[in-house]
């Protein structure tokens, strides 16, 4: 007789529609849901809900069913803000109320340092949320398309619509096709009325989208930078080639149109990947960059220089890397993967030296001009392979550290960078990672000779499945 686990696996087949009671959040923002012990994952549902599903994959252990209906809605559910909700990639939980988002992304840590680390009696602190949750993003990156998706609502309006010019968010999964956006309420307000006036400029202009399926067009990408912290705005128009004429124009819209726009670049990027980055960037005026300001500190910002999206929650996310290291006047502070210098610069004042190790040899020359520009100069940076950088020769000329901070890319550490990390042995070890998956991987492998003291999450990105947390670890006597 089989079982009824295993009938049941057998009963949801892909195009069947089940109803399921909604458990919890599970990765990705997704939910999950089980029948008689077999897991359903489900899009776009909540905790408490109960739900009408459709499966489109079944594996093994886990099947993945697409949302039909809300049959009974959870007490967690709110209205979304953005009428593009749902159909836009730019946020997953706009429909969650933002304390059980919270709740949320501290549950996803929890699970990755207990399943991916290992790390089974883990303290992980409630989430540190944003007090500001829409029109926090200071970066939005925006694409030009010659394949517009058309929302449900579109479709049944029953009107016709130009689907050969698009300017927004790709949809979820769709390589070729852009969601036409109007509104956004993840950037400041200004930075919707800018992508409309160049959208209206464009189409007036006559000037053709990126043709990704025959790479063909002139407008590729619109990539907004507005500081948080100062008045500075830049457009960053990304074309497939530089054209004079047409930047002249479109600088002249938006100084008409948009005074507080303080620098307009262009990006040429005749390549064939879909990238906002490019061989050339041309200032067409203004300075080329941006200010922005990180606690009493000021970091210049390039059209494409790394910068934490959310300004106000870096700050906090800083703070807790500073306090978590427990830095004392006579440390010497080892940052690493540290771009353009934004923690060792916020840290400098708090110890006797830092050094800052990144591999990009222009986040560096940033990271330099950035200390310069601040007045700190218990700075030193060196570009190189973290792999292959402390040698004993590094240590004899930098000095032995005495704590440790590491903010790698959501990749996490290279197992030959942990390993020197072991080496090198800091009393005080300090993880700042956007991947908890990958970030208590990496201390797993660090567990014989660190105990994770602490980990606290630190939200970055409301209304999305995104984290930051900050692990605290301690050498072992």
């Amino acid at each position: 007789m089989l079982s009824t686990r295993h009938r049941t696996r057998n009963d949801v087949k892909r195009g069947t529609e089940i109803e399921l009671d909604i458990e919890k959040f599970a990765d990705r923002g997704k939910s999950l849901a089980r029948r008689d012990g077999y897991v359903v994952f489900v899009a776009g549902a909540v905790p408490g809900d109960r739900v009408r599903a459709r499966v489109f994959k079944r594996k093994k252990t886990y099947a993945e069913a697409r949302l039909l209906e809300v049959l009974t809605p959870s007490p967690l559910r709110v209205e979304p803000r953005c009428r593009y909700f749902g159909t836009c990639g730019g946020c997953k939980w706009q429909h969650v109320a933002y304390a059980a988002q919270l709740e949320a992304k501290q549950q996803s840590v929890r699970e990755a340092f207990v399943h991916q680390g290992g790390f089974a009696d883990v303290s992980v602190r409630p989430t540190l949320g944003a007090e500001q949750i829409y029109g926090y993003r200071n970066k939005m990156e925006f694409s030009f398309s010659a394949d517009r998706w058309l929302t449900p609502q579109e479709i049944a309006s029953g009107e016709s619509f130009d689907t050969g010019f698009a300017l927004g968010l790709h949809v979820p999964g769709n390589f070729y096709k852009v969601l036409d956006l109007h509104e956004c309420h993840l950037p400041p307000a200004l930075c919707g009325e800018i992508l409309n006036a160049t959208r209206r400029f464009a189409r007036q202009q006559g000037w053709a989208p990126w043709d990704v399926r025959r790479h063909t067009g002139f407008l590729r990408h619109l990539v907004l930078r507005q500081a948080a912290k100062t008045d500075d705005l830049m457009v960053n128009l990304v074309t497939n080639g530089y054209n004079p004429d047409r930047m002249a124009a479109y600088a002249g819209m938006l100084q008409t149109q948009f005074p507080a726009v303080t620098t307009l670049v262009n990006t040429v990027n005749t390549g064939v990947a879909q990238t906002a980055f490019g061989e050339a960037i041309y200032t067409i005026y203004g300075p080329g960059v941006i200010r922005d300001r990180i606690g009493p500190y000021t970091f210049e910002i390039a059209a494409n220089a790394f910068f934490q999206t959310n300004t106000a929650q870096a700050e906090r996310l800083y703070e807790v890397a500073r306090d978590a290291a427990e830095l004392r006047p006579s440390d010497l502070v080892y940052d690493l993967y540290c771009g353009a210098g934004t923690i060792s610069i916020f840290i400098a004042a708090q110890v006797a030296h830092v050094v800052g190790v990144e591999l990009v040899q222009e986040a560096v020359d940033n990271a330099r001009a950035n200390a310069a520009a601040n007045g700190i100069t218990n700075c030193t940076f060196r570009s190189g392979d973290l792999m292959r950088m402390f040698t004993p020769e590094f240590v004899r000329a930098h000095g032995r550290p005495d704590v440790i901070i590491t903010d790698p890319p959501r990749a996490g550490m290279h197992p030959k960078v942990v390993e020197q990390i072991a080496r090198l042995r800091p009393e005080r070890f300090v993880y700042v990672s956007c991947n908890p998956q990958t970030q208590a991987r990496d201390l797993r492998l660090l567990a014989d000779h660190y105990a994770v003291e602490v980990v606290q999450p630190v939200d970055l990105f409301p209304h999305t499945h995104h984290i930051e947390s900050v692990a605290k670890l301690r050498r072992r006597s």
